[in-house]
C-alpha cells in the first residue's frame, strides 16, 4: 500500500461517514439503518486490520502521521498518529463496535440509536490517535454525547439518572484537562516563543516541580473519572448497570480506557518528573481500587454491578502497571487494556443473554441454568476465568506482567493487588455458582440455549480470548517498542530519580521473561533487553 495514504483519516471519517448516510436514510427504512450501521462498522474493521497490517514492528516512534494545519496562528492542526501503544486499542475499538451492533438486536434498526454508535465509534478512534491534545479534548468530550444519548434512550428503569449522572460527572472532570491543557501551550509558548498543541514538542517542556505536579493532577482528574479510578468511580456502577447490552460493551470495553490511554500517553509523556514524584500515591490509589473492587463486587446480587465493580478491580491493575514505571509493567498494563475490553465486553453480552430470556440481572432470581443451556454456560465459564486471570487465557498475560513488573520496583504495591487476583475468583466463581448450578426452577424451565446469531457474535470474542493467553508474542513485539521509547523519555527528564525508585535493593540486576521478550531492571533503569527484543513479525 502506498505509505502516504492517510490510513489514520480514513479510520476516523469511515464511521463519521457512515453516521451521516444513516441521518439521510428515512426511519421507517429499518432495515437499511441496520445494514448501513454494521457495514459501516465493518469497513471500519477491516481498515483496522489493514492499518495493523502496515504498521512496522520494532519501532517506537509514531507511524502514518497525517498532519494538516487547522488553526495556524494558535498552533492547532489535524494531528494523528499511531504506535505500539494505541494500535491494539484501536483495533479492540473496531471489533467490538460490530459486536455491539450484533448484540444490539431491534435497536440496531433504530436511526438514532445507529447514528449515535457510529458517531462514539468515531471519537473513541479519533482519541486514540490524536497527537494534537486539543484535537483530543475535542474528540474525548465528544464520546459523552452519544453515550448520554445511547443511556437515556435505551437504558434501564433508571436510565435518565445514570446518564445525567455520567455525563455531569465525566464534564464537570474535563474542565480542569481544559485549563490544564491551556496552561502547558502558554508555558511552553513562554519558554519557546512558539504556540503549539502538538504532544511532542509539548514533552520537551521544562517545567517546575509544582508545575509539573499541578497539570498531572488537571490532566489526571479527567482521565481518572472517565476510567474510572478509584475514588472517582461512583457513576460507573450506574452507568453500566443502566446501560442497554451494547452500551455497556462500549463504555467498559472502550470508553474506559480512554482515560487509561489518556494516562500512559500524556500524562507519562508531558509529566514525567511529576509522576516519579507521585508514583507511590497513584499506586495506592491503583491498589485500593482492586481490593475495594473485588470487595464490593463479592456482595453484589446484580450480575450487572458485579461486573462493575469487577471492572474497577481490573483498571486498577493497569493503574498499577502505568505507574510502577517498568517496561514488563507498562507493557502489560497496556496489553491488559486490551485483555480487559474483550472480556468485559463478553461478560455483559453473557449477562444479556440471561436478561433476555428472564427479565432480571438478580442472582436471587436465577438458578440452574447450566442443565438448560451448557454452551452458555460453557462460554460464560471461558470468559469468567479470563477475568480471573488463569493462565491460558488473555487476562493472565496482562495481570502477570503488571505484577512482575511492579515487584521489581515497587514490591509492596505489588504483594497487596496480588490478593486481587484471589477476590476475583471468589466473587466470579460464586456469581457462576449462583447462577449456573443448582436445580432450576419453574421460572427457569424455559431458558433456552444461546441461538447460533448469539454465537456468531461471541466466536470472535472467544477466539481472540485464548489467541492472546495462548499466543501473546505478536501484540507485545509491537507494543514493547513503544514502551521502551517513553520509559527512556521518562529516566532521560526524571534522571537520577527513576533509577533511585527503580533500582532492586538486593541485586543490581532482576530480569522477567515472557516468551522471547525479556524485561531487565538495572541501576539505569527497567526496560526490554536489546539482544531479546522480540522481532517485528514474530
Amino acid at each position: 500500500m502506498n505509505p502516504a495514504f492517510p490510513f489514520l483519516t480514513v479510520l476516523v471519517l469511515l464511521p463519521a461517514g457512515a453516521a451521516l448516510v444513516v441521518a439521510a436514510v428515512p426511519s421507517s427504512a429499518r432495515l437499511a439503518v441496520r445494514a448501513v450501521g454494521l457495514a459501516g462498522s465493518l469497513a471500519t474493521l477491516g481498515f483496522a486490520i489493514a492499518t495493523t497490517v502496515e504498521f512496522s514492528g520494532g519501532r517506537g516512534t509514531f507511524q502514518m502521521v497525517s498532519v494538516h494545519p487547522w488553526i495556524s496562528s494558535l498552533g492547532i492542526s489535524w494531528s494523528l498518529g499511531i504506535d505500539g501503544i494505541s494500535l491494539f486499542l484501536v483495533l479492540m475499538t473496531t471489533v467490538l463496535f460490530p459486536v455491539a451492533f450484533a448484540a444490539a438486536g431491534d435497536q440496531s434498526c433504530d436511526k438514532s440509536f445507529v447514528a449515535w454508535m457510529l458517531v462514539l465509534e468515531a471519537a473513541c478512534i479519533g482519541s486514540f490517535l490524536s497527537l494534537d491534545v486539543l484535537i483530543f479534548f475535542l474528540f474525548f468530550e465528544l464520546t459523552l454525547v452519544p453515550v448520554y444519548f445511547l443511556i437515556s434512550g435505551w437504558g434501564h428503569e433508571r436510565r435518565g439518572y445514570a446518564a445525567t449522572k455520567f455525563f455531569l460527572y465525566t464534564l464537570a472532570a474535563s474542565a480542569f484537562l481544559l485549563v490544564g491543557i491551556l496552561a502547558l501551550v502558554a508555558i511552553h509558548a513562554n519558554e519557546t516563543g512558539v504556540t503549539t498543541f502538538d504532544v511532542r514538542q509539548l514533552a520537551s517542556t521544562r517545567l517546575s516541580g509544582t508545575e509539573g505536579v499541578v497539570l498531572l493532577l488537571a490532566f489526571t482528574a479527567a482521565f481518572a473519572v472517565k476510567a474510572p479510578i478509584f475514588p472517582f468511580h461512583t457513576w460507573s456502577p450506574d452507568a453500566y448497570r443502566e446501560s442497554p447490552a451494547a452500551g455497556a460493551v462500549v463504555l467498559a470495553g472502550v470508553m474506559a480506557k480512554l482515560g487509561t490511554y489518556g494516562i500512559v500517553r500524556f500524562d507519562l509523556e508531558l509529566f514525567p518528573r511529576a509522576v516519579v514524584t507521585l508514583a507511590p500515591l497513584i499506586l495506592t490509589l491503583g491498589v485500593i481500587g482492586i481490593i475495594y473492587g473485588g470487595i464490593v463486587a463479592a456482595v453484589q446480587r446484580d450480575l450487572k454491578r458485579l461486573v462493575a465493580y469487577s471492572s474497577l478491580a481490573h483498571i486498577g491493575f493497569i493503574v498499577v502497571g502505568a505507574f510502577a514505571l517498568t517496561g514488563p509493567a507498562l507493557s502489560g498494563a497496556v496489553l491488559q487494556m486490551v485483555n480487559h475490553g474483550i472480556y468485559t465486553a463478553a461478560l455483559f453480552l453473557l449477562i444479556a443473554m440471561i436478561y433476555k430470556r428472564l427479565g432480571s440481572f438478580s442472582t436471587a432470581d436465577l438458578t440452574g441454568l447450566q442443565s438448560k443451556a451448557p454452551v452458555l454456560a460453557g462460554v460464560f465459564t471461558v470468559t469468567m476465568l479470563a477475568s480471573i486471570g488463569v493462565p491460558g487465557l488473555n487476562g493472565f498475560v496482562g495481570e502477570f506482567l503488571i505484577l512482575s513488573g511492579t515487584f521489581l520496583t515497587h514490591r509492596w504495591w505489588a504483594v497487596v493487588a496480588t490478593a486481587g487476583v484471589v477476590l476475583a475468583a471468589v466473587y466470579l466463581l460464586w456469581a457462576y455458582q449462583q447462577v449456573f448450578h443448582g436445580v432450576p426452577t419453574d421460572r427457569e424451565a424455559a431458558f433456552t440455549e444461546m441461538t447460533w446469531r448469539e454465537g456468531l457474535y461471541m466466536a470472535p470474542l472467544v477466539a481472540i480470548i485464548v489467541f492472546l493467553g495462548v499466543f501473546p508474542g505478536p501484540v507485545l513485539s509491537r507494543i514493547t517498542p513503544s514502551v521502551d521509547r517513553l520509559l527512556e523519555h521518562v529516566e532521560a527528564v526524571a534522571h537520577p530519580r527513576v533509577p533511585a525508585l527503580g533500582r532492586p535493593e538486593r541485586a543490581s540486576t532482576l530480569s522477567v521473561r515472557v516468551g522471547t521478550a525479556e524485561y531487565r531492571a538495572t541501576r539505569g533503569g527497567v526496560k526490554a533487553a536489546e539482544a531479546n527484543r522480540p522481532e517485528a513479525g514474530k
